[in-house]
């Protein structure tokens, strides 16, 4: 039987050798072609980059095989590259989009297949549904040209996409303060793609940069995923400490994504980092313009636009929804739960390496260590916490669905339930200003239930509330 491919928020991912082979592969590339043609876009050409995962250069050379196929030159990058300087290089190439060969923060065993639009940012979910529909159904169908014919033909250049990046970061940020500011910068690449960049923008003066997990190692030992979330980043805050660390950056596997840690080893969760990168922007850097959030991420933001007089635009969670809506919007900046955020003058998507920049910028404008950063946040906005939890589920989701819908909950963790939203999963408004979301995942048979609340002492007990509404159990 033929596996089906099915995208989510980004594109499509997979359990290595059990349903993400060469042969899916390159059926998903053949749609991306397909798409692309349809478009009228192929002799403009594709990005083609990967990770550091097992196989990855060669399941890249396995997409530029289809498309060389196809007529569609591609820019094959000449090495592991993050996402956002594979996203930037589809608008330094004039390049019809971009196949980006990673599975991001997710477990070893998986890869993935991410696509691109010409922005550089992530397809729109009618494009995404157009791509997949385009995949054939059996390998006999894909379009096929080996590497070396492709080149010997001229359809493939192989290029490296960095210094044409990090001359554009000289554009949306001054580096030389940093480097200047004598900080000590701990980084963990969770051994993919980010390892090596801070220590190179950041060379010569007197701040140093040290770096744990900054080599190959498909397996990902220390953590159980690349994701920068407890307990994964946990090697990296005991590391800050015992560098005496001012702050630590964590990047993902493919370096879209950031994670943070103060000088005193604790984490920071990614609301909280959403509102600083925010409140940087608005009050440090002067900018101006609306925000773009997901639902499932901070009502901070939408106290700093009423602050700040700035439209505030909530969306469906994925970058799928946030990249057109920056775009529609000229937004100063647009993020998600999961720690990534992406910035105006820059390509619409996720980058983890920019966001890292502008919170040492942050830090170097202000004269504020980490601990001192939430302070100054929170006198702003007030004291937010939160916390989510992961639970697999099995049966019919339809059913899981309608029993969150027949719950009906005057109250969760002791406050009051004032508004129901159902865009994309189901989230409570609660009185503080706070939220629950049970959301079901796009990929596999997993519910996630999340909470913001202004409460220290309810996160818990919404939490616990937000399992019983769904049926489930912590166990």
């Amino acid at each position: 039987m033929t596996a089906q491919i099915h995208f989510g928020t980004d594109g499509w991912r997979g359990e290595i050798a059990r349903d993400y082979t060469f042969e899916t592969v390159q059926r998903a590339a053949q749609g991306f072609a397909t798409y692309i043609k349809d478009q009228k876009r192929g002799e403009a050409g594709i990005v083609v980059g990967y990770d550091k995962r097992f196989h990855s250069e060669n399941f890249a050379a396995a997409v530029v095989e289809v498309l060389a196929a196809n007529g569609i030159p591609a820019y094959l990058t000449q090495d592991a590259t993050p996402t956002p300087v594979i996203a930037y290089a589809v608008l330094t190439q004039k390049a019809a989009g971009a196949v980006n060969i990673t599975a991001s923060h997710n477990p070893p065993t998986d890869n993935g297949f991410k696509v691109r639009d010409h922005n550089g940012g992530a397809v729109d979910p009618e494009g995404l549904k157009q791509i997949e529909a385009a995949i054939p159904d059996s390998f006999d169908k894909v379009m096929r040209l080996p590497l070396k014919d492709a080149k010997a033909k001229g359809l493939v250049e192989v290029f490296d996409a960095s210094p044409k990046y990090i001359e554009h970061l000289k554009d949306l940020i001054d580096l030389q303060p940093l480097k200047d500011a004598g900080l000590t910068v701990m980084v963990d690449a969770m051994w993919g793609n980010g390892a090596g960049w801070f220590p190179k923008l950041l060379a010569g003066g007197k701040t140093r940069v040290l770096e744990i997990h900054n080599y190959r190692n498909p397996i990902f030992p220390e953590m159980q995923r690349p994701e920068p979330i407890r307990p994964n980043v946990d090697a990296g805050l005991r590391a800050t400490v015992g560098n005496h660390a001012d702050v630590l950056l964590i990047t993902d596997g493919d370096a879209d994504r950031m994670g943070l840690g103060d000088e005193k080893g604790e984490f920071i969760d990614q609301l909280r980092a959403y509102g600083l990168l925010a409140y940087y922007l608005l009050e440090i850097r002067g900018q101006r313009g609306p925000i773009v959030k997901t639902l499932s991420t901070t009502t901070m933001l939408n106290k700093l636009g009423k602050l700040y007089d700035v439209p505030v635009y909530e969306t469906g969670v994925g970058f799928k929804y946030v990249a057109p809506k920056m775009l529609e919007t000229d937004a100063i900046i647009g993020g998600e739960e999961s720690g990534g955020y992406a910035f105006r003058g820059n390509v619409p998507e996720r980058d983890g390496i920019l966001a890292g920049l502008y919170i040492l910028d942050l830090m170097v404008k202000t004269g504020k260590k980490p601990t001192e950063l939430i302070e100054w946040l929170f006198a702003k906005v007030g004291a937010h916490y939160y916390d989510r939890i992961d639970s697999l589920f099995s049966g019919d989701r339809e059913a899981r669905e309608q029993k969150i819908l027949d719950a009906r909950p005057k109250t969760i963790g002791g406050l009051k339930v004032i508004n129901l939203v159902t865009r994309d999963g189901f989230k409570f408004d609660l009185e503080d200003g706070g939220w629950l979301l049970i959301r079901f995942s796009g990929t596999e048979p997993k519910m996630r239930v999340y909470t913001e609340t202004t409460h220290k002492d309810k996160v818990q007990a919404i939490l616990q509330d937000g399992l019983r509404i769904a049926g489930l159990s912590n166990a």
